[in-house]
């Protein structure tokens, strides 16, 4: 077992962190950094301090009030061959103060099932499978269509009252089952945080979204939305036009998504658009709480 005080970290944390994340690979980040502060004010994160010096941290990412992720765990070099016993107490505490919240589960994604360096750890540790994903790569920035030009897309609007907020949850109601939704507090953070976040209105009523993040070369498609009462139009093609144009403004050399295993609709648009499906898969695991 390891040694150390553990306890919440907060805002102030932030710096200590940010050393950790840059000064060991034992690291896995589903955060950008832009996230983290606003990681640290929303959602329970531990960590694990010897003096002063942190050696080891969990962060969650809550969504919405009934889903959390593991949203980052990093060891220091010096602790890197006590990665698992640090991992597994770190479980326990954060497992408590999402219990405290009413979060039923805790959740894991990885791109790789087979080179995946925790993966083994968290199943020793009481996570069970439960998705698998696929992974899209695309390396143009071509375009086989324009999409819906009568569609306008716009920067999302996230202020109360007349903002995008209202339409935004509607369409994750009606697109996404509880675990991949995002509340409206999630959704304000996407908005503080990622260069690309755009809406798509036909008659004046918000019907989809999309949003970027980029890492140095990379770009990463995280989602594109549209509300199945206007499918078959395309808003969706519409909305990929506009991020690929996204990606060729900021020069990355490499768009990524990931996507649902039965999602057959989001696999004819990417492969449409030229994204070519890797042979690793991803996977989702889940751990009761």
């Amino acid at each position: 077992m390891p040694r150390g005080n553990i306890r919440p970290l907060n805002g102030e944390d932030q710096f200590v962190i940010e050393r950790l994340l840059r000064t060991s690979e034992y690291i896995y980040q589903r955060f950008t950094p832009e996230e983290l502060p606003l990681l640290l004010q929303h959602c329970p994160a531990c960590g694990i301090f010897s003096g002063p010096s942190l050696f080891g941290f969990l962060l969650s990412q809550v969504s919405n009030p009934v889903t959390a992720w593991i949203g980052g765990f990093g060891v220091s070099w010096s602790e890197s061959r006590a990665y698992n016993s640090i991992l597994q107490v770190l479980l326990e505490k954060l497992g408590d103060s999402l219990v405290a919240r009413g979060i039923p589960a805790l959740y894991y994604s990885g791109n790789d099932a087979e080179n995946d360096w925790l993966r083994a750890s968290l199943l020793r540790q009481g996570f069970l499978p439960h998705r698998q994903l696929y992974s899209y790569d695309k390396y143009d920035y071509s375009l086989p269509t324009q999409g819906n030009l009568r569609i306008i897309v716009r920067p999302v609007d996230t202020s109360d009252g007349s903002g995008d907020l209202a339409a935004l949850q509607d369409i994750e109601e009606a697109c996404f089952e509880p675990l991949w939704r995002y509340d409206s507090r999630s959704l304000r953070d996407i908005a503080a945080t990622h260069p690309y976040f755009m809406v798509a209105e036909m008659d004046r009523r918000v019907v989809g979204y999309q949003f970027n993040a980029v890492d140095r070369d990379y770009g990463y498609l995280i989602r594109i939305a549209v509300h199945p009462s206007v499918s078959g139009q395309g808003i969706g093609a519409r909305l990929m036009a506009e991020a690929i144009r996204f990606f060729a403004q900021v020069r990355v050399t490499r768009i990524m998504l990931n996507t649902q295993e039965e999602n057959e609709h989001a696999h004819r648009l990417y492969e449409w658009f030229g994204f070519i499906r890797l042979p690793q898969k991803g996977f989702v695991l889940r751990r009761s709480l």
